[in-house]
């Protein structure tokens, strides 16, 4: 645990019990901080009560005695609308912040000696991928690292900082939102496509949220950034013109006279004074793809900038062994693989994974974003069938009719079982596949339950053999 500084002996009100809310109160008291927590859910108030956390109806409590408001990110800070949490913390002229900046602000409190090395992470796609290999890469190197922020732990769950460390941290648009002091040696933007707009109120204010990363970066510090997509091309050409900091673009589809590119799965250093190619990622079996070669590009130029020696970088990317829910092949049977690319929550995630396959059968639905899967439509020829679940069921039926076979599901377990009796009865090598293009709220609690969910319903398949008498 992290030790929050600089709220010693004043009250810290925290709003959203999950793993954000409680880390938080844990790290605050840890700090010196007290706290006064609530959470709209009576099993959220349950969890603090169980730990002996003092919980507060923040409704009706006097806001002036609290010193900030700890917003967890799922909580709207402006879109739709405030939450009322907002306006009461407003009012009472309370900050309002997250647990991101109350790491920023622990660090820049620590001496000099203390301070740890941060890479930071965001984009729309691929950034939980990058965040897992820059992790392995920097332990590969023998460097001591913990992982987290929108992956895994919390981050102030994470070991206490020393001046050895490296905190590698995917920061997703509302924790950035919510943080203004965090000062990163290497940030990383991989790409940016629509997606959370409900929540930003529109592609500008979404926008917005992910350049915070690179706020408080200059001399010495270096900015990576994807341009493969247009908005993430401005936003290098902007930076590029206005800060002191090093700006290396990453791509997986151009050839570039300053930066990290891959070309058709070989990767290019060209950070120097001249280009080198540094490795054949076809080699690398867990970063199949282009979009993983963009992360692969990242993720090397993040590690070279806090010192990694490049070649322990690439010995890194081919050791790489992936993350979970992100094409992640979860078993096989005869000749039927199912792949589990549960984290693909919007259509331009389930390109990356669908673009990979020539034919697949694919079991998609959920919540749906903006725009559905009518962006997907050049790929429904590669979609042997497909298997609808959740709220967007019907919709994506209506987009994929006369495009590809359809078959309603309603859910996962049924999805995997029609899936597996199609694939199964052509005799030939097939492909399940789970990306959803959508969110999995309407099911599940998060991604990662709705691909544990298609992993048990996979092994249910398997039924042991009945013993002979």
């Amino acid at each position: 645990m992290i030790p929050v500084r600089g709220f010693e002996d004043k009250t810290v009100a925290v709003f959203g019990l999950g793993r954000t809310g409680l880390t938080a109160a844990r790290a605050l008291i840890a700090g010196g901080a007290k706290v006064a927590l609530w959470d709209e859910k009576e099993a959220g108030r349950e969890a603090a009560r169980a730990e002996g956390l003092p919980v507060v109806d923040l409704s009706t409590a006097d806001w002036s005695q609290f010193a900030a408001l700890m917003l967890s990110p799922g909580v709207p800070l402006t879109h739709p609308k405030p939450h009322w949490t907002v306006d009461k913390a407003k009012e009472a002229g309370v900050e309002i912040l997250g647990d991101v900046e109350l790491f920023a602000r622990t660090v820049n409190a620590a001496p000099e000696h203390k301070k740890p090395k941060i890479i930071a992470i965001t984009g729309t796609n691929g950034k939980s991928t990058t965040t897992a290999l820059i992790g392995h890469l920097c332990r590969q190197a023998g460097r001591d690292t913990r992982v987290g922020g929108n992956i895994g732990a919390g981050i102030l769950g994470l070991e206490d900082m020393h001046g050895g460390a490296v905190y590698v941290l995917e920061l997703s648009s509302y924790q950035l939102d919510l943080t203004s002091s965090l000062h990163a040696d290497a940030t990383v933007l991989l790409n940016l496509s629509p997606d959370h707009i409900d929540r930003h109120g529109s592609m500008e204010g979404y926008i917005a949220a992910k350049r915070r990363i690179f706020l408080n970066q200059g001399k010495g510090d270096t900015a990576i950034i994807g341009v493969d997509d247009p908005w993430c091309q401005q936003i290098c050409t902007e930076i590029t013109a206005a800060n002191r900091r090093t700006i290396w673009p990453i791509s997986a589809g151009k050839a570039m006279g300053r930066g990290v590119y891959a070309l058709q799965g070989v990767l290019y250093d060209a950070t120097g004074e001249r280009v080198t190619e540094m490795a054949d990622l076809l080699r690398a079996r867990s970063l199949p793809g282009r979009h993983n070669w963009q992360n692969a590009a990242a993720a090397y130029a993040a590690a070279i900038a806090i010192g990694i020696p490049p070649v322990q970088a690439v010995e890194g990317l081919m050791t790489f062994p992936g993350l979970a829910h992100r094409m992640e092949t979860v078993g096989k049977i005869g000749k039927v693989a199912f792949v589990n690319d549960s984290k693909a929550t919007n259509a331009d995630a389930a390109r990356q994974a669908m673009s990979s396959y020539p034919k697949f059968y694919w079991i998609a639905g959920g919540v749906p974003k903006a725009g559905g899967i009518e962006d997907l439509v050049d790929l429904f020829p590669r979609v042997a069938c497909a298997y609808l679940i959740g709220q967007a069921a019907e919709d994506f039926g209506k987009t994929l009719d006369g495009k590809a076979p359809v078959k309603q599901c309603g859910d996962i377990e049924t999805a995997v079982a029609a899936a597996h009796a199609d694939a199964a009865a052509t005799g030939q090598d097939a492909i399940v596949l789970l990306s959803p293009a959508c969110a999995s709220f309407d099911q599940f609690s998060d991604f990662e339950a709705r691909g544990e969910a298609f992993r048990a319903a996979v092994n249910g398949l398997v039924k042991p053999k009945a013993k002979r008498a």
